[in-house]
């Protein structure tokens, strides 16, 4: 028992000793692609060891979390993932192969970032409000994509649609990226996405983004206003984007890892990289993640209950 003990402590002191895999459980393209690449080459050069991204998409999260989950505990296979995968599965799933919470240590936060309600530029709606006028007027017309069913795309367009009272068709797509192409070419009128997934698109006209679904406006698109002060008051999603391991990892890898994934993020570099993409840097302890995860499970079965999303 003493020399694994000791065999375990200088693993932790010699992390990472090899190459370290971060998986995506969503497409490439996505903000959680990005971040995972950013954050994952500014470890590597202070680790003076790779860290690789592998996406592992597929429904709606599930497939990419489960690999984590059943990976060894030893801190070189970890996971890069948001609120709509880890938070509202949980609730989407009845037979989901594993727990948010008990099967994963969480290790750290690394940004929050809210979503574009973005519509093609042939929708004549110019605003929250003219396309709320516009569904009521012509119901289950517009249509509008996410990235899968129970996806926080989807969630966030039935938020909408509960709190203004109006219909609109469904359209699932298997991944952001997609959805967000076929809403500029115009086969589909509207979408929520993550500021950072549209917004070179946004900024070259491609395609409009008429709300936010932060309570505040973002500091790189000033001029889109909050869908909370288009009209719908409290609405407010503001998703966290974070580092998670398998459960039973050793603590000291764990800190380890948060403490240099906090040093990155309060450099001016990625600083820069966040604001550039509409989102802010989040630094908490794992400790901190923990609790924020459990309230934000909480917060999505309500979400899913009232929509009543759900996928077997």
């Amino acid at each position: 028992m003493l020399l694994a003990a000791i065999a375990l402590q200088a693993a932790a002191q010699d992390y990472p000793s090899r190459v370290v895999r971060f998986i995506v459980p969503q497409t490439p393209g996505g903000a959680t692609d990005v971040f995972a690449r950013a954050v994952g080459q500014r470890l590597a050069e202070r680790w003076g060891k790779s860290v690789i991204v592998e996406n592992r998409g597929g429904a709606a999260g599930t497939l990419g979390t489960d690999v984590v989950a059943k990976s060894p505990a030893d801190g070189y296979t970890l996971l890069v993932t948001y609120a709509g995968s880890q938070a509202v599965n949980q609730s989407l799933y009845p037979k989901l192969p594993f727990d948010s919470v008990k099967d994963f240590q969480t290790v750290a936060t690394l940004a929050v970032t809210p979503f574009f309600l973005i519509v093609n530029n042939g929708v004549p709606a110019k605003n929250v409000q003219e396309l709320i006028a516009l569904a009521r007027r012509k119901p289950d017309l517009l249509t509008y994509a996410s990235s899968g069913n129970g996806s926080i795309n989807h969630l966030l367009a039935e938020m909408l649609k509960i709190d203004a009272g109006i219909r609109m068709l469904h359209v699932p797509y298997k991944g952001i990226a997609p959805a967000i192409t076929d809403v500029m070419a115009g086969q589909v009128d509207v979408a929520f996405t993550s500021v950072p997934s549209v917004i070179q698109h946004v900024a070259s006209g491609r395609v409009r983004a008429i709300g936010v679904s932060s309570a505040r406006r973002v500091a790189i698109a000033p001029g889109v206003p909050s869908i909370a002060e288009s009209g719908l008051r409290g609405f407010d999603v503001n998703p966290w984007w974070g580092i998670l391991a398998p459960a039973g990892t050793d603590l000291r890898i764990v800190r380890k890892i948060n403490a240099d994934t906090a040093d990155v993020l309060k450099t001016k570099d990625m600083q820069e990289f966040f604001k550039t993409q509409g989102a802010e840097a989040l630094v908490t302890t794992p400790e901190e993640f923990h609790k924020i995860l459990v309230a934000d499970v909480a917060k999505w079965a309500k979400v899913v209950k009232a929509s009543g999303a759900s996928i077997d």
